[in-house]
């Protein structure tokens, strides 16, 4: 079965052959893909490279915090895009998006202020977590609207810290 996800507004097309090895846009690659004592942690060996991802699922799509950057990942299947299409549905980028703590940690620092206008990729939130801190990004244009969290609070996994409309 083939997934296209889409990261970014990048669409990759992504075919899992066997346990160990995945196909990107039509690209085989050699992974090693394990979860981490039954918690969103993941980790996984591609091409010799270690990489530790959290990754926590949402309504619509995923959230993947990887080197410190949050991803927003959406995966349907062929058949789930088709029927999307085929309804006219495209991808949502209206209404309130809330920032959820990916992970428990401590808030560093806010760089926004309530009001202020944001674009994508604007790191809304600082957070620290196991000794690194982490930028997370605005995944999209908008205003940030309620700032519910303060620097130096501590919160824990999928605390709503903004919201950005």
């Amino acid at each position: 079965m083939k997934y296209i996800t889409t990261i970014d507004d990048k669409q990759y097309t992504v075919d899992v052959i066997n346990e160990r090895h995945v196909s990107v846009n039509g690209k085989i690659i050699e992974v090693d893909f394990h979860t981490v004592s039954g918690q969103p942690v993941y980790s996984m060996i591609s091409n010799g490279k270690s990489y530790e991802a959290y990754v926590y699922p949402e309504d619509k799509d995923w959230q993947v915090l990887l080197h410190g950057r949050l991803y927003q990942a959406t995966v349907e299947d062929e058949r789930e895009q088709r029927i999307r299409l085929a309804a006219g549905a495209g991808t949502a980028q209206g209404g309130e998006f809330h920032l959820k703590a990916p992970m428990p940690g401590l808030v560093v620092a806010i760089p926004v202020e309530e009001g202020q206008a944001v674009k994508k990729g604007e790191v809304l939130v600082i957070l620290e977590s196991m000794k690194m801190q982490n930028e997370l990004k605005s995944p999209r244009d908008g205003v940030v609207q309620r700032i519910k969290v303060q620097p130096g609070e501590s919160v824990d996994q999928r605390a709503s810290l903004l919201s950005v409309v």
